[in-house]
C-alpha cells in the first residue's frame, strides 16, 4: 500500500511539474516588430543601430539585441553586472578588454564578457560589423556605462 502511495505521490509531482512547464506557449517575434533605435550617443561613437529581439513584455533574466555599427562605430567603455554573450553575424569589428590586446571579431565568433569586465566593442575602421548581444540583467540593470573610447584607445596603432 505505501509503495502505490508514493507511486501516486510522484504522479502528481510529475503531472504538476508538466503542468507548470506548459502553462506558457512559444511567442514567435517577426523581424521588424520592434522599430529600430540609433543607438545613445552618451553610450556609443559614430552611427549604430539597435534591433531588440525580445520585447520588454518578455520575462528573461536577459535582454537582447541586434546591433549594427558603421565602420568607426563602437560602444563606449562598460561594464555589465552578470556578464554580456556576443555573436557576431557580419562584418569585421574589434572588442578590447581594458589592459589586453584588442581582439579582432568575426561572423560566428562568440564572444563571452565576464561580469564586470571593463571593455567596448565595434566595427573596424574600415568594416561595419553587426551582432547579436545577450547582455544579463541585475536588479534591472544590465550596463554600467563609463566614458567614451577615444580615438587613441579605439586606433592607437
Amino acid at each position: 500500500m505505501s509503495k502505490n502511495l508514493v507511486t501516486a505521490m510522484l504522479g502528481l509531482i510529475t503531472l504538476g511539474a508538466a503542468t507548470s512547464v506548459h502553462a506558457q506557449d512559444i511567442q514567435v517575434f517577426p523581424s521588424g516588430s520592434s522599430p529600430s533605435v540609433i543607438a545613445d550617443p552618451k553610450n556609443f561613437s559614430g552611427h549604430v543601430v539597435v534591433d531588440l529581439l525580445t520585447p520588454g513584455s518578455v520575462q528573461t533574466p536577459a535582454s537582447s539585441g541586434q546591433v549594427s555599427f558603421a565602420p568607426r562605430a563602437r560602444t563606449a567603455w562598460h561594464t555589465h553586472p552578470a556578464g554580456q554573450m556576443l555573436i557576431v553575424t557580419a562584418g569585421k569589428g574589434w572588442v578590447h578588454q581594458e589592459g589586453q590586446p584588442r581582439q579582432e571579431i568575426t561572423p560566428g565568433d562568440v564572444v563571452w564578457i565576464p561580469a564586470g569586465v571593463r571593455h567596448w566593442h565595434g566595427a573596424t575602421s574600415t568594416t561595419a560589423m553587426t551582432h547579436i548581444a545577450v547582455t544579463y540583467v541585475v536588479d534591472g540593470k544590465n550596463a554600467d556605462w563609463m566614458e567614451l573610447v577615444t580615438e587613441q584607445d579605439y586606433e592607437p596603432w
